[in-house]
């Protein structure tokens, strides 16, 4: 055998490129290209060791390799895969200034090219740097026979030692499977194979797989059995839509619940290149840190001192819009190498000089702080406020229930043609489709005795509303349940309110609306929200990435609407829906909210 003196990723080309070597017959061009990306210290401030580095390997010859994949020429000796270009590397690494508050940095490229290759139709990258880059585009201009050949990559190249395939980019082509050139196929196929990964182990940062697993991880056993939570999915009990699996160890009391890290933690396991970029992480954490208020418990308390995660008065709540909390100083309990920095967070959330938790003023708040009550603002908001998608025509009088009668008894509604019709103004709205409702009661009804076995007390809630001739909604009547005290089977125990403005009648018909508006406002949070779009396109998000190649045209079409899902709901998962997290401190079914999701998701259907 020969020798070889340059360096090893050059031998190692050349080896694979003989067939492209002996063609000495063959047109042979050079042709230029660009290739644009980020370096990762663009990203990471603290990363100037890893950047100096590179530098290193640049200069002792170990740099980012790339070969051409022929679209056209296959090798006949290795299963008609495309054949291989002459391996080329990326210029000028060593000398070119990128600043660290600069995004984009365009490198050089030159290619050997000859008739063996003809087209290229993707190629082959190796990163023999110690740290990743994102590749973002790659361009050739002048392919002789074709012209300009454009690669749209958008994707995390860590160091080759990370992967046991070459990293491969097609062209910005798209192709079903029949259709493929015979040359890429086997590209395409063993692509697809690399994303699935081999269903074990735990998956770290440079891995680019996607895969299936239960909601396990929300709750912490280990800690006490009031930490623990059902796992979610795989059952009939509680089914749920698949999530992205992690591979984290169990803990040690449930060997079927998966290990969490540390609250703050961001140190979880999504693929990298569905992670948010810099700019979206500093805009969410600077957003959902308004609303997770609850982990700063003293700072609150002190606010609320007569009744702890409470409001007292009404000034309470616009304090959070006239004054705000100050923060503390640190997160207790927190490693700094698990944390999201402190002072970054405050650097983000507030950078006016205004105060952590200042909500911006609401307009009709700041028109007439007593607007909330009048009957026409409820219903304005309950149309235009987070979940009107749920508002359904009556179809019916008296509503009905789904419950099973055999578990639940009856569960009819009690309202009446009298409780409603004295605010109709004699209209017959039933037979001119002029009546609504919006109705929390089947979803409820089943969780209520554990819901108000906890602080938290709560009323499953129906409310008809009609709709007149400007297009704006009445209340008509609100309908609110408990369990009947003699057990299910009874039915509910039920009582109807009626608007009315003055006196006792007056204050309990707005405490009736209120409890309208803490169901709605939690429904749509954890179902309309949460389950109904976070949760349930998750699972479309991995099989895409599992059964559709980057060169398929549907795969085109979905991509750009998954952008970010993945993390939101691992970041989700970590600080929001989690045993002990934001959700269950601030929605009404406490630690049962994401099992009553579960047992709603029975009977959702995707159409």
């Amino acid at each position: 055998m020969g020798t070889c003196s340059s360096t090893p990723a050059m031998c190692f080309a050349k080896k694979r490129n003989k067939s492209i070597d002996n063609n000495n017959g063959g047109v042979r061009k050079k042709i230029k290209g660009t290739a644009v990306l980020m370096k990762k210290n663009v990203l990471d401030l603290n990363d100037f060791g890893a950047s100096f580095v590179d530098r290193v390997h640049e200069f002792l010859g170990k740099g980012v390799l790339l070969q051409f994949v022929s679209v056209v020429h296959g090798d006949q000796a290795n299963g008609k895969q495309g054949n291989l270009g002459k391996p080329a590397y990326l210029e000028k690494w060593s000398t070119k200034i990128t600043s660290v508050t600069a995004g984009d940095t365009l490198f050089g490229i030159t290619f050997d090219w000859d008739e063996a290759i003809g087209v290229p139709g993707a190629f082959i990258i190796r990163n023999h740097h110690q740290s990743q880059f994102y590749l973002k585009t790659l361009t050739l201009e002048d392919v002789p026979g074709h012209g300009r050949v454009h690669f749209i990559c958008n994707s995390w190249v860590y160091p080759t030692k990370h992967y046991k395939y070459d990293r491969v980019f097609f062209s910005n082509k798209t192709y079903l499977p029949r259709d493929t050139p015979e040359p890429l196929r086997r590209y395409r196929e063993q692509e697809l194979i690399n994303l699935q990964g081999d269903g074990s182990g735990m998956l770290k940062e440079w891995d680019r797989v996607y895969d299936y697993a239960y909601y396990n991880d929300l709750g912490m056993p280990d800690k006490g059995p009031e930490h623990a939570r059902p796992v979610l999915g795989g059952s009939d009990k509680y089914p749920y839509p698949r999530r992205g699996r992690s591979g984290r160890v169990p803990t040690k009391a449930d060997p079927n619940t998966e290990s969490r890290l540390p609250l703050l933690s961001l140190d979880f396991y999504v693929p990298r290149d569905e992670r948010f970029s810099q700019a979206k992480m500093s805009d969410f954490l600077a957003d959902a840190l308004k609303s997770i208020g609850q982990i700063l418990l003293p700072e609150i308390a002190s606010l609320f001192d007569r009744t702890p995660n409470e409001f007292d008065t009404f000034q309470n709540v616009l304090n959070l819009y006239e004054g705000g909390i100050k923060l503390p100083n640190a997160v207790p309990h927190c490693e700094i190498r698990d944390c999201i920095p402190w002072e970054m967070l405050k650097e983000l959330v507030r950078s006016d000089g205004e105060r952590f938790l200042k909500f911006p003023m609401p307009d009709v708040i700041k028109r007439d702080k007593s607007a909330w009550k009048a009957d026409e603002e409820f219903a304005r908001e309950m149309l235009a406020g987070v979940n009107p998608v749920v508002i359904r025509r009556l179809q019916e009088f008296p509503p009905v229930s789904k419950l099973d009668p055999n578990v639940y008894g009856n569960q009819t509604s009690s309202m009446t043609r009298e409780q409603i019709e004295s605010n109709m103004n004699g209209l017959t709205a039933i037979k001119k489709n002029k009546l609504f409702i919006l109705d929390h009661h089947d979803a409820l009804m089943p969780y209520l005795r554990r819901i108000n076995a906890t602080p938290t007390k709560t009323y499953a809630s129906r409310i008809l509303v009609l709709l007149r001739d400007d297009g704006t909604l009445k209340p008509l009547a609100i309908e609110l349940s408990l369990p009947h005290p003699q057990g299910d089977l009874h039915g509910a125990t039920i009582h109807v309110f009626t608007p009315a403005e003055h006196g006792i009648g007056g204050s309990v018909w707005q405490l009736a609306k209120a409890y309208v508006c803490v169901n709605d406002s939690g429904y749509h949070q954890l179902i309309s929200h949460w389950l109904n779009t976070h949760a349930a396109i998750e699972p479309f998000v991995i099989a895409t990435h599992r059964q559709l190649s980057v060169l398929h045209p549907i795969y085109k079409l979905l991509h750009p609407h998954f952008r970010d899902t993945m993390y939101i709901n691992a970041l989700a998962r970590q600080i929001l829906i989690n045993a002990g997290g934001v959700v269950e401190r601030t929605v009404f079914p406490a630690k049962y909210a994401m099992e009553m999701s579960a047992v709603i998701y029975k009977n959702w259907n995707f159409t």
